[in-house]
């Protein structure tokens, strides 16, 4: 039985949101599946990605093949290099904890990435914003200065003309 790990699509339409699953070749896209081995959300910045590298690893080391966009998340989330990892301490190149050593580090430095890009858009967002609201400090303030001599025009005027009934 050919085994593929893909994406089953789940959502709304226009809000995707997948399932990362082992599946029969054979079967549908959204179809029956093997196992549930994570998410994935599309829709945030960066994306949300939720997967059992575990079992990941389990069904690549069974043969599962990738589809080219699971094979890219498995491979942001280091299911892939985990892969590589345990075929190097299968052969005796590195021991499982050697294995397990360079993982953790790949994962912690994958994190700082991820969290300095958050932290980029967040604070682009931030600078758009506070951009956005001296643009509109400087239309406002541009507004009341013109309307101020309309206004002392009109007070003169009442003035004129309550000075013109006494």
């Amino acid at each position: 039985m050919p085994v593929k790990i893909r994406l089953q699509r789940h959502g709304r339409k226009g809000k995707p949101f997948y399932w990362i699953v082992a599946a029969d070749s054979r079967s549908k896209r959204d179809g029956r599946y093997l196992e549930k081995i994570g998410t994935y959300n599309p829709n945030t910045n960066p994306a949300h990605i939720d997967l059992n590298v575990d079992d990941a690893v389990k069904w690549l080391e069974n043969g599962a093949q990738p589809t080219d966009t699971a094979r890219a998340i498995l491979s942001y989330k280091g299911a892939l290099l985990k892969k590589h990892l345990n075929g190097g301490v299968k052969k005796g190149a590195l021991t499982e904890e050697q294995a397990e050593a360079k993982f953790n580090a790949w994962i912690e430095e994958k994190a700082a990435k991820v969290q300095a890009k958050a932290e980029g858009i967040s604070k682009a967002a931030a600078d758009a914003k506070a951009k956005a609201l001296e643009a509109e400090k400087a239309v406002n303030e541009a507004r009341i200065t013109a309307a101020a001599p309309v206004v002392e025009e009109e007070v003169a005027e009442e003035t004129e003309a309550s000075n013109e009934e006494e």
